[in-house]
Order: C-alpha cells, then sequence, then structure tokens
C-alpha cells in the first residue's frame, strides 16, 4: 500500500448509531482530505446490526462506507473488528487510517497497523498533512508534561485520535455517497475473547463528556462530603460533575467521574477546578474548555497558569458565597 490515496476511518457503533468518537475521525479525515487535495474518505463499520449507521457515517463525512453485518459481531469482539479493518484497508489501499481512542481503540489500532506492517501514533491531540504529504501528529508525552510532534514514516500512517480533540462536522443529509457490503468472511474461530459480561452503572443528568458546563473537584475538598455543594453548583447550571485521580483514586467518587490523561477529555465551555492543583495529568483533559474557573487556597497553584480566572481563597467559603450570587442572578 506505499502508493495508498485517501483516508480510511476505523468506524465504531452506540447501538445502532454512529459514534460520536467516529463523527469526530471523520471531521478530522475531511480536513486531511482537504489539505491533499480532496482524496476521499471512507469509513468502515462493523456490528451485528448497524441500523442507519451507514447513511450517518455518509451524512457526517465519509464518501465511501464498508460495512460488514455478522451475528459474530454482537458485542464487537476486537478480534473480529480488526479482521474487518484489516480487510478494508486492503481494499481501500489508504495513505491514512485513523481510528479513535477508546477502549476498543486502543485494542483494536495497533493490532491493525502491525497487520499493515506499520506504527501506530497513539493519542494523537491534532493530525495534520506535511509538504511530503506526511501524516504529522501532536501527542501528550512524559504524562502529559509535554507535547511532542510526530510525523508518519510509512504508510499507511495509522493514528488514534483522542476523543473530543476535534468538533464533528455538522450532519449534511444531502451528501452523497457509495454504500458497499465487504467481502470477508467471519466465523466464530476469529474471536479468542469475548465479552461476557456487562454491568452498566445508570447516569444521572448530563453525561460529562457532553456537558457545556463541568465542575471539578479534587483532593483539596478534604472529602467526599466536599462534592455535595460542586453538585448543587452543577445543578444550578447545568453541568456536570468531575473529579482528578487522587480523589477517584480514594475512592471518593468512581472512576468514570475522572478527568485526565487516564480519565476523560472533555471539552466544556467553562471548566470550574476547585480545589484542584492542575497537575499536567489532569489538565490533559481539560485544557481544551474555552474558559477555565480555579477556586484554590494555594496562590502557587498550577491550576492559576492554565485559569483565565482564579480565586485564591478557601473554596469552603468562596463556593457558598459564589452559589449564593448566581441564585440572585438567576431569579
Amino acid at each position: 500500500m506505499a502508493d495508498g490515496q485517501g483516508i480510511l476511518v476505523i468506524g465504531e457503533l452506540a447501538g445502532s448509531e454512529l459514534a460520536l468518537v467516529t463523527r469526530e475521525a471523520l471531521s478530522a479525515a475531511r480536513s486531511l482530505s482537504g489539505a491533499l487535495g480532496g482524496e476521499p474518505v471512507s469509513l468502515v463499520i462493523a456490528g451485528a446490526d448497524l441500523g442507519d449507521a451507514p447513511q450517518q457515517g455518509i451524512s457526517a463525512g465519509a464518501d465511501t462506507v464498508y460495512t460488514v453485518v455478522s451475528p459474530v459481531l454482537e458485542g464487537t469482539p476486537p478480534d473480529a473488528v480488526v479482521a474487518v479493518a484489516e480487510r478494508a484497508a486492503q481494499v481501500a489501499s489508504p495513505r491514512y487510517v485513523i481510528g479513535s481512542k477508546t477502549l476498543l481503540g486502543r485494542d483494536v489500532l495497533p493490532r491493525v497497523a502491525f497487520r499493515l506492517g506499520t506504527a501506530l501514533a497513539q493519542d494523537c491531540a491534532t493530525l495534520e498533512v506535511d509538504s511530503q504529504q506526511r501524516l504529522v501528529a501532536t501527542r501528550p508525552v512524559y504524562g502529559g508534561s509535554a507535547i511532542a510532534k510526530v510525523a508518519c514514516l510509512q504508510t499507511p500512517a495509522v493514528a488514534a485520535l483522542r476523543p473530543k480533540s476535534v468538533e464533528p462536522l455538522e450532519p449534511d443529509a444531502s451528501r452523497i455517497g457509495e454504500i458497499k457490503t465487504l467481502d470477508i468472511q467471519l466465523d466464530d474461530s476469529v474471536v479468542k475473547a469475548r465479552v461476557v459480561d456487562r454491568t452498566e452503572r445508570p447516569s444521572e443528568g448530563i453525561r460529562l463528556e457532553d456537558a457545556k458546563v463541568v465542575v471539578s473537584g479534587g483532593r483539596g475538598l478534604g472529602g467526599p462530603e466536599g462534592f455535595e455543594p460542586l453538585k448543587d453548583l452543577a445543578s444550578l447550571i447545568g453541568g456536570a460533575v468531575g473529579a482528578s485521580r487522587a480523589v477517584c483514586d480514594a475512592g471518593w467518587l468512581p472512576s468514570s467521574y475522572q478527568v485526565g490523561l487516564t480519565g476523560k477529555t472533555v471539552t466544556p465551555d467553562l471548566y470550574i477546578a476547585v480545589g484542584i492543583s492542575g497537575a499536567s495529568q489532569h489538565m490533559a483533559g481539560c485544557s481544551s474548555a474555552r474558559a477555565i474557573v480555579a477556586i484554590n487556597k494555594d496562590a502557587g497553584a498550577n491550576i492559576f497558569k492554565e485559569a483565565r480566572f482564579g480565586v485564591v481563597g478557601d473554596w469552603q467559603k468562596v463556593l457558598p458565597a459564589f452559589i449564593d450570587q448566581l441564585h440572585e442572578l438567576l431569579q
């Protein structure tokens, strides 16, 4: 595939819908396509039931959608997805292969890169094309303490895009593209490991990843009881509650609340950090917020270097006054 053309996106499903992370990857692919003079963008999606996902893929930016429907793909076993993605790459012969750094992507993309005889650029925050038409990625290194810029020297270049790092395109129902069934035979022998049980934790309110406002707390809150006023504030302004890794490690909140390099990446309009020092690992998950407001009693805390607005003081005094003021403004 040394002379490949275009970009192949390895897609994911959310039920029988196209996952948001795949729409983000398609948006990145369209940007790369423009830099390459309009090279085609293709998408591969596989599952036991695709629903309207293929057409959604075209509306989201794909020119061609390769589909595989099989009972073997029930539960999206990574082994089967790797086989499908490899076959799609053989058919499409792309210049670049892009996926998302999700639980599935972390398992699939390194194996796809190996099968294609190339390397993987992992956890990419941005993707661009250089003067030699090589894929260039920026990615955090050393726990988020620095940003590395790497060029992919082999073709096809394979990259895992960090979720929430790219804005998805608005769906365009007028776009025209092809939907093709991929020629591949799958049977149960392909699958070496399956998910045998799944426990879903019911969520309340707005999903952390989708929230326009996030109120996060750190170890400075002193304990789980410190998150009650944060929940009140989030409820008041239509936001979601997040936390630092130290909070989740201490068991104050479940890991699903964690924002950071090893947690969730959020891109809200407003990020309020209470009692969070601003370690690079945490900032890697929220640095794309449009505005960061920090409340911390340590004037030298790193969070103030990142914040647009900051209050140096005891959160137990600052936060109640802030909430009271909001109540007055919202009356």
